[in-house]
């Protein structure tokens, strides 16, 4: 199944994605995460008896999106993951999950603008494959982590590099307003038959920038969300960024380096699980 949130005069609402148009429904993505099984059952005889009954869906393509996962209690972000990424990023192949972390105000939508600071010079992208954490996780086995992924989505760790590093704490160049576009959809697990076979892309006013494999991460899936919980207690709905690969503008040779500016259009796109584009506007 393929959830999305969708912009009405009364705010943000959930809506599942069906071969005839979006149907609005009543309940939150984190709830349906929380309620999982359950809650996919229920939503999958809404959705067949909308069709059968030929209910008037919505078009998606008149929908203004927002992030597929609106309110995550945590957004936790995993850096150097992807061993060729860390090879042009001229930096060791981690021992562990290096973990920082993004806020509420990073989360964007597909087709939403999002702004550069002012200050900020040298902007980046990262396609990024990122888990929904579906269950109260805590102290997982890794054998047993992939029964508390409710589903997966595209996301774009985009990335002040100036800002990055102007301290040894990532923070500041990572968590500017919209850098976290999440969506366009949250694609249940069921759907991807294995999270590390995907293909993942981005491209640069459609040019591709990006193009690998999720099969090059140095941490998967099961084990992040295990090293995670031992620490952490992940709640439904929680997201993780689980790394990008090589192809990022700081990997290019210093003098090929052009960063991202006023009007570039980024699109994120991985098999299965649609595409993320968004517009960055630099503030006046």
């Amino acid at each position: 199944m393929k959830l999305l949130t969708f912009r009405t005069e009364k705010g943000w609402k959930t809506g599942v994605k069906t071969e005839r148009g979006v149907l609005g429904i009543p309940d939150s993505i984190e709830s349906i995460a929380e309620r999982g099984e359950t809650a996919l059952r229920e939503l999958a005889a809404e959705v067949e008896r909308a069709l059968r009954a030929g209910t008037q869906l919505l078009p998606e393509k008149e929908l203004t999106l927002g992030p597929c996962v609106p309110r995550p209690e945590k957004i936790l972000c995993i850096g150097l993951n992807y061993r060729k990424h860390a090879e042009e990023s001229n930096m060791p192949i981690p021992e562990y999950p290096i973990l920082f972390n993004k806020f509420h105000n990073a989360l964007a939508g597909s087709g939403e603008p999002v702004p550069i600071p002012r200050e900020a010079r040298q902007v980046d992208y990262e396609a990024e494959l990122a888990i929904v954490i579906g269950r109260t996780a805590r102290h997982v086995k890794r054998e047993e982590a992939m029964d508390y992924i409710f589903g997966y989505c595209a996301a774009n760790d985009l990335s002040a590099r100036d800002l990055q590093f102007r301290t040894n704490q990532w923070l500041l160049g990572k968590c500017c307003d919209g850098f976290c576009p999440l969506g366009p959809y949250l694609v249940t697990r069921d759907e991807v038959e294995d999270p590390h076979a995907l293909g993942i892309r981005s491209y640069v006013n459609g040019e591709l920038r990006q193009n690998s494999t999720t099969g090059d991460m140095i941490f998967r899936c099961d084990e992040l969300v295990s090293y995670i919980s031992r620490y952490m207690t992940l709640r439904p709905g929680d997201v993780i960024l689980t790394g990008t690969p090589e192809g990022v503008i700081m990997g290019y040779p210093e003098e090929k380096r052009v960063w991202l500016e006023d009007g570039d259009e980024v699109t994120v796109e991985i098999d299965g699980l649609g595409r993320l584009t968004n517009r960055l506007v630099r503030e006046a």
